[in-house]
């Protein structure tokens, strides 16, 4: 039967559990880094092994050229990861030496910065307090990471609990203050990052409100 993709497509005689396959593996190639292959040449691989024919190489070299491309594919995986680290530190380093001259600007001896949106008057947290916050964190470039106030909910954490940068900043804070933190790397999710949300690396920008010291 013809199939009709979602985009209006139209395919004729298609096999669907064929192309779900298909689907399936490019799925699994794309998670291990592949991006690109030529077609024809691995339509031929499949159907050889699944047919029965003659391959055009053997397995043993099959199994050496294997290796050899996942040697190089991860070492050009491992480059770009360094350069995009190095790329994120510099970009960090950068704007907190512009950062720390602008008006209002505070600047500690750990590298962390900070800027008072307005000063509340309630209690201060110590480093081990429970505190109820709402909050919006993003990187350098706007993206945001998490937000409280996208979830309509503020969130309760002790500060022993958080990033450096938090745990430090919000100490500052009394009940019913609203701070931006500027938080080198270091103080943040350092050499690692959060995988899916946060480079390696990554200075953060930190909009916090401190709502209550539980």
């Amino acid at each position: 039967m013809d199939i009709i993709s979602p985009q209006g497509h139209k395919y004729l005689n298609m096999d669907k559990n064929s192309y779900a396959l298909g689907m399936s593996i490019a799925h699994n190639m794309m998670s291990s880094g592949i991006r690109s292959i030529e077609f024809d040449d691995f339509a031929a691989g499949v159907k050889a092994v699944l047919t029965g024919s003659e391959p055009a190489v053997s397995f043993q070299e099959a199994g050496q050229l294997l290796d050899k491309y996942f040697a190089e594919l991860e070492a050009e995986q491992r480059a770009e990861a360094e350069a995009l680290s190095a790329a994120m530190r510099e970009e960090g380093e950068a704007f907190l030496k512009v950062n720390a001259g602008k008006e209002g600007v505070v600047v500690l001896p750990s590298g962390l910065q900070y800027k008072v949106l307005t000063e509340g008057s309630g209690k201060k947290p110590s480093a081990t307090s429970q505190v109820r916050c709402h909050y919006e964190g993003t990187l350098l470039n706007g993206a945001k990471f998490d937000s409280s106030y996208d979830r309509n909910e503020p969130a309760v954490f002790g500060l022993n609990q958080v990033i450096k940068g938090w745990t430090e900043g919000v100490q500052l804070m009394s009940e019913g203050s609203k701070y931006e933190f500027y938080i080198p790397y270091d103080l943040a999710y350092g050499a690692n990052g959060a995988p899916g949300a946060i480079p390696p690396y990554a200075t953060l920008k930190f909009i916090v409100e401190l709502i209550e010291v539980l």
